[in-house]
């Protein structure tokens, strides 16, 4: 091989390398003209939709009940006031209204993706009508969701680009107003394909969202995440996710339906043929971060671990756990809930 075309194959070999580097990277926007987000805590309140509350007799309408955690729903406990309601993502304040105060915001897809399920009833779902979009990262799958529309412009199946519209923001779903328009945004994992079994077994209410019922969907705190990829636009989920705490553990029985170690490899410490089971580590939020084989067999979701606390487990988790320190266990929706993770077992 002569020194040029050796030279042309090197050349062709690190621009490909270059491009698969750049192709790995995630590429994501905010969903709205709403950017107040980025330009610091004292804006705020220009970014989250306020929620309305009414705390022992006193009404307040607190904008950071529109942020993701644990930030409604207070109540007054020994170790002081604890914020019991989860909200799994954002809601984004709306900037453009007609003469009417009808919301007229444009929701875009924060990535590239594939429209995977629109809900266009509004009673469907406490998302009121909502999208969600597949993303493919680094060979594992992850969703955003768009909730409260008033308008959906996709449908299933359609191929959509980072920063295409998609909607229009709207109040759909319970409990909302003109005056509290806004969009719901998430940024999810998923449980399980079998997700729609399991719910038959343990609700007696219709599921009229597939597989992208919110229940199956774990969601990160996107809004962290933006703000972080800001500064690190390498970032991926997987180091995002391995800055949270271990909240607990629970062991489940080893399963060929297992869908989570399948769609997130990246969660698996060990690897091993002769597991008997796997120990899952999950956020106070519920979400998933790690996942180690073991050699002992359970024949239920089994806690293994959880953080030391004063405070009742039933107030820092999502129903998932109850008590105190050695005393906490999971509840029955926890249990039903890990089940879940290996379902059909």
């Amino acid at each position: 091989m002569t020194p040029p075309v050796l030279a042309i194959l090197l050349a062709l070999i690190a621009s490909s390398t270059a491009s698969l580097a750049e192709n790995s990277r995630i590429e994501i926007s905010l969903p709205t003209d709403n950017d107040a987000l980025f330009r610091g805590p004292a804006a705020a309140g220009e970014f989250y939709q306020y929620i309305e509350r009414d705390f022992h007799g006193e009404k307040s309408t607190p904008w950071e009940g529109g942020r993701y955690g644990f930030v409604r729903n207070p109540v007054s406990t020994g170790q002081g006031l604890i914020y019991t309601r989860f909200h799994e993502g954002i809601d984004i304040r709306c900037l453009h209204r007609d003469a009417r105060g009808e919301p007229l915001d444009d929701v875009r897809a924060i990535a590239d993706g594939k429209v995977v399920h629109t809900n266009p009833v509004p009673g469907y779902s406490n998302y009121g009508r909502y999208i969600v979009i597949e993303h493919d990262w680094d060979g594992s799958p992850y969703y955003s969701l768009y909730g409260h529309l008033s308008e959906i412009a996709v449908s299933a199946g359609q191929r959509v680009n980072r920063g295409e519209r998609i909607a229009r923001m709207g109040y759909s779903g319970e409990g909302l107003n003109q005056a509290r328009a806004h969009v719901h945004l998430e940024l999810n994992l998923m449980f399980n394909r079998n997700f729609e079994s399991w719910h038959n077994r343990f609700f007696r209410d219709p599921n009229h969202n597939g597989i992208y019922n919110g229940i199956n969907l774990a969601g990160l705190d996107i809004a962290r995440f933006f703000l972080e990829h800001e500064k690190r636009p390498d970032l991926t989920v997987p180091e995002f996710l391995a800055e949270e705490e271990t909240f607990y553990k629970v062991t489940v029985p080893e399963s060929p339906h297992f869908d989570l170690r399948k769609f997130y490899p990246w969660m698996v410490k060990n690897v091993s043929a002769n597991a008997k089971s796997w120990e899952v580590s999950f956020a106070r939020s519920g979400v998933p971060l790690a996942i180690e084989a073991r050699s002992e067999p359970v024949a239920q979701p089994t806690l293994t671990y959880v953080k030391k606390t004063a405070i009742n487990c039933t107030y820092l988790t999502r129903d998932e756990l109850a008590g105190i320190g050695e005393h906490a266990h999971l509840t029955e929706n926890g249990v039903r809930l890990m089940q879940l993770l290996t379902w059909p077992e």
